[in-house]
């Protein structure tokens, strides 16, 4: 935009123009077209090239509200500019993610004496650093931070103290044990925990899960409105976690309205969390909830907790069944008109009247699918995903049918199983190819029967008829979707080795394939899709549709589809690619995938992209082909590769990209490593944590967590 200024303005006084031309649009046109330039670029660029430019880029609305954090192009110079030219007029700057900044950067925050909001996730920042930054930010409100090991609270001055403890917004990220700054910030209404801690140092000690010496002072909760506590697995993260709710199990905050705590695997009940919770049962009223399995399953809990207008409801890994969820949270369909985000992933009997005899693969209760539709009218955010959601043969009461009524869903997430046409799974049996067992044994070769790669042709067969097509076609403004195995786990989990062997699909999901996948193609504002396991992929053809339809895609997540022997969809990928002009991040997961010399020029036509992810068992890669689509794609600032090659060729190549690019692209990261080498753990947890949480691991991330929780 900047160069396409500059020429306007420069052809503006050669020759007169028979249209309207940029310059003679209104200040509020060109104010809102602004709005779309990073902020730098606006500041130390395109105010440059004409008086009226220069003061329209200046305009509060502009100045008001600086974003950087996914500005990958910003370096410590600009920054410094930026703050020195426009210091005085930020309120709120969002640095998140800026790992790429030193420490020193933050020095220059300093200059924005007015700032109200500041976001320094992930970002380098010392104790004695924070101190200073803060000492002069009278008028902060709300502040995000990560605690990193050596924090030391002692350090902080008397001014940054009393800067903190007017703090109301705190949003923390540890990844060491530490209260941080919680106990300085007397006035919290909002605080989320991000816990990060991993259970042994690079030296492989075992970490304590007790605070350091200096850190016994108690949170201050009386204003508290809302909880987050995110974990990463560990045992680690469990314990201090239990150190912020020993506070809040003492004196419920009388203004709590969301509790949340979001815990991977088995995160036990104790005495203080189970007065915690009556207490909030006593005293509180709730708009959002999320709590572990354990804290849930088998209790009345949630008979006692009382709701005011919830907005967000998280059971995800529960044994929560439906006749319980439509008796207990909904209120028999009452009251829920307010919801507009809820996650019920990995709880198989939510959809089932009881759990007690219930197998997870027997069919649904469409008319508890149906209650929650009917209550919960206004949802926006839905995910089914990791259960087995399988409808009956009753005309009308298919799931996919059910949820077509759903009229505001921006993103869902659904497991294969669930989309199939019923008559198509009893009568149809799988095709040839979905006789190979689903491990990584030898290769066998096969016939396959032709199949039509034109989508006019797979809609002559059956595609318009499927319940699965009318689904997509009435969620016309669907922003996100995930179509995801119910028994799919990725290779790749967090802090342990790469997962070896995969369980087979469920025998519901044996039918969809290339035709399911084409219906997704209706989606005309399609931003975010993450297809995974699916079996009945023979050529990848409704890829090419999704490529030409959905032109605004940015995320593409694809893993395990087709035959695990041989990436089928391969020929069709690279079509879909040359038209996926706004696709920004690329994650693969497939084993044998050759990421060679096509694949990379295929990629090559996405001119946005920023960040590839390939995560492959026996997959083999080109050093000349990924360099050259590094030189050629200039957005790129992460490559992260797991494949089967030698540590050797992995490193070398690494090395390679690292020499030539990391000048001119200051955020670039670089992993490329062997899938199954006994130190992966060791290389991930160097990864920056928003490429890690936002792409390379794979995970569901429909309703993760509330709408708008952070900005």
């Amino acid at each position: 935009l900047f160069f396409y200024l500059q020429e306007v303005v420069s052809e503006e006084s050669e020759e007169e123009s028979n249209g309207v031309n940029l310059m003679e649009f209104s200040d509020e046109i060109l104010l809102h077209i602004l709005s779309y330039v990073p902020c730098t670029d606006l500041v130390l660029n395109v105010r440059r090239t004409c008086r009226k430019l220069a003061t329209l880029c200046l305009d509060k609305s502009l100045t008001h509200t600086v974003l950087l954090q996914k500005d990958y192009k910003v370096n410590k110079d600009k920054v410094k500019q930026l703050m020195r030219d426009i210091g005085k007029e930020i309120y709120q700057l969002n640095m998140a993610g800026c790992y790429w900044l030193p420490s020193s950067t933050i020095d220059h925050v300093t200059r924005c004496k007015n700032l109200v909001k500041l976001n320094l996730s992930g970002c380098h920042v010392t104790s004695l650093r924070l101190s200073k930054m803060l000492s002069t930010l009278q008028h902060l409100r709300s502040l995000a931070i990560d605690v990193n090991p050596g924090f030391d609270a002692s350090q902080l001055s008397s001014e940054c103290k009393a800067t903190l403890s007017r703090v109301s917004e705190l949003k923390q990220t540890l990844y060491t044990p530490s209260y941080g700054v919680v106990p300085c910030c007397t006035s919290l209404e909002k605080l989320l925990l991000y816990f990060e801690i991993l259970d042994r140092s690079r030296e492989g000690f075992m970490l304590s899960g007790q605070l350091m010496v200096g850190e016994s002072n108690v949170p201050h909760y009386q204003n508290l409105r809302i909880f987050y506590a995110r974990l990463a697995p560990g045992y680690v993260n469990q314990e201090v976690v239990r150190l912020y709710l020993a506070v809040l199990s003492d004196r419920t905050p009388e203004n709590l309205h969301a509790f949340l705590i979001s815990a991977p695997g088995s995160f036990a009940e104790t005495g203080a969390t189970k007065n915690l919770l009556d207490s909030m049962a006593r005293n509180v009223r709730l708009d959002a909830l999320q709590l572990p399995k354990a804290w849930i399953n088998g209790s009345g809990l949630l008979q006692h907790l009382k709701f005011n207008n919830p907005f967000y409801f998280s059971f995800s890994r529960c044994t929560l069944s439906g006749g319980h969820l439509i008796q207990r949270v909904i209120n028999g369909g009452k009251d829920l008109k307010s919801l507009t985000s809820l996650n019920l992933s990995g709880c198989v009997h939510c959809l089932a009247p009881e759990s007690l005899f219930r197998k997870a693969e027997d069919d649904i209760d469409s008319s508890i699918l149906e209650s929650l539709v009917v209550s919960c009218c206004n949802l926006r955010h839905l995910n089914l995903s990791a259960a087995h959601h399988h409808s009956s043969e009753s005309i009308g009461n298919h799931l996919c049918q059910l949820l077509s009524r759903l009229k505001h869903l921006l993103s869902l997430a659904l497991p294969v199983c669930s989309i199939t046409d019923v008559a198509a799974s009893v009568e149809k049996p799988p095709t040839t190819p979905n006789l190979v067992p689903q491990t990584f044994g030898r290769k066998v070769r096969i016939g396959i029967q032709t199949y039509p790669r034109n989508l006019g042709d797979q809609a002559n067969q059956k595609i318009e008829s499927s319940v699965f097509w009318a689904l997509m076609g009435s969620l016309r403004f669907l922003e996100t979707l995930e179509i995801i195995g119910s028994s799919f786990s990725s290779a790749m989990p967090r802090n342990e080795p790469a997962i070896r062997n995969s369980l087979p699909p469920c025998v519901r999901a044996q039918s969809v394939g290339d035709s399911e996948v084409a219906a997704i193609s209706q989606l005309t504002y399609l931003q975010s899709l993450t297809l995974a396991q699916l079996p009945n992929i023979l050529t990848g053809s409704g890829l090419i549709n999704i490529g030409l339809q959905c032109q605004h895609l940015r995320t593409l997540s694809l893993a395990n589809l087709g035959m695990m022997g041989k990436v089928v969809y391969m020929s069709a990928l690279m079509d879909m690619l040359k038209h996926c002009k706004c696709l920004r991040d690329l994650r693969l997961e497939q084993p044998y995938f050759c990421a060679g010399a096509q694949f990379f020029q295929a990629l090559s036509h996405c001119s946005s992209l920023q960040r590839l992810c390939i995560v492959s068992r026996s997959g083999t890669l080109q050093s000349d082909a990924v360099m050259s689509f590094m030189a050629n794609c200039l957005e790129v600032i992460m490559c992260h590769m797991f494949m089967g090659e030698s540590l050797t060729v992995c490193k070398n190549l690494q090395q390679s990209i690292v020499r030539s690019f990391q000048a001119e692209r200051p955020a670039l990261n670089v992993v490329i490593f062997p899938l199954l080498h006994e130190d992966l753990t060791e290389v991930i947890r160097d990864v920056p944590m928003r490429h890690l949480d936002e792409i390379t691991l794979f995970k569901s991330r429909v309703a993760e967590e509330p709408p708008n929780l952070w900005w």
